[in-house]
């Protein structure tokens, strides 16, 4: 398969002075010969033919480069800015090597565990290979657009939007992070590579529950948020009635039996655990009353 490979040109400069010597003999023709009908046909061609130089002058700006066609066989590519001559007969194809911002709206695809997501990314690109991006495919811009959402739609369904378990461990698409963002590149670069594109970074842009369920999730997470709280709560109660338990018992401060033991630990787990503040009862009487 061929490759890129780079043009030699000549200075534009040289392309100028051709073209006007082919305009200055015309003319002079016509100037001083215009009795003789055969300077004069000599003249007019001459004038054609300086058209026809000037058809292969060019400029190639920063950051752009220029791919050269001879009859249906690829010549090379110009990636030197400047100001340049080649044979008119080139077919020349203007390739941009900037780097280029691609932000694709939102699509809907099914998660790992076939929720409905919406997932959205941007991708920052450029041409590396002029080669396969002017023949490989038919547009590279388009094949840039159809393959990130090709690569989007994968990427979801290889992780799940979130854990809602402090149990599991796996990468999802919410938490992953950096390795989620590297493996859209990786996918990315594999892809776009037969057309000559460098991908120099690729990251999720967007990342929401589809509509139909959203709601349903969110009361799941807020479900899974309190139980998580509730836990840490239970943990900080226990241990807190065990160290009350522990000083009273150490200091010798009152003598508590099992019974009396249950009931303040059944007391103080309450005033612990309310999610309300408590409204506590002073016992004027005995401790039997």
């Amino acid at each position: 398969m061929e490759k890129e490979k780079l043009s030699s040109v000549n200075s534009g400069y040289t392309g100028v002075v051709m073209t006007l010597l082919f305009f200055a003999l015309a003319i002079c023709g016509i100037i001083f010969f215009n009795q003789s009908p055969v300077i004069i046909i000599l003249s007019v061609v001459l004038m054609l033919v300086g058209v026809f130089t000037s058809i292969g002058l060019m400029v190639i700006n920063p950051n752009e480069s220029s791919v050269l066609v001879l009859f249906g066989e690829y010549k090379g590519t110009i990636k030197k800015n400047g100001f340049f001559w080649v044979n008119p007969f080139y077919i020349k194809k203007k390739i941009s090597l900037r780097a280029n911002n691609l932000n694709r709206d939102p699509i809907k695809v099914n998660d790992k565990l076939g929720n409905p997501i919406m997932i959205g990314c941007v991708l920052v690109w450029r041409v590396k290979d002029t080669y396969k991006a002017a023949f490989e495919v038919g547009d590279y811009t388009h094949f840039v657009d159809i393959q990130s959402e090709s690569a989007t739609r994968k990427l979801a369904g290889h992780y799940a939007y979130d854990n809602f378990d402090d149990e599991q461990k796996e990468i999802t698409l919410r938490a992953g992070g950096e390795e989620v963002h590297l493996a859209l590149e990786r996918e990315l670069s594999e892809r776009l590579s037969m057309a000559g594109i460098e991908v120099m970074e690729a990251r999720i842009s967007y990342l929401a529950y589809a509509s139909e369920i959203a709601g349903a999730m969110l009361r799941r997470q807020q479900a899974t948020a309190v139980v998580a709280a509730r836990t840490k709560i239970v943990e900080g109660a226990v241990s807190m009635v065990e160290l009350a338990l522990n000083a009273l018992s150490k200091k010798q401060i009152i003598n508590l039996d099992e019974d009396k033991k249950a009931s303040m630990v059944s007391n103080l787990m309450v005033v612990l655990c309310s999610d309300k503040d408590t409204t506590p009862v002073v016992n004027t009487g005995t401790l039997h009353q």
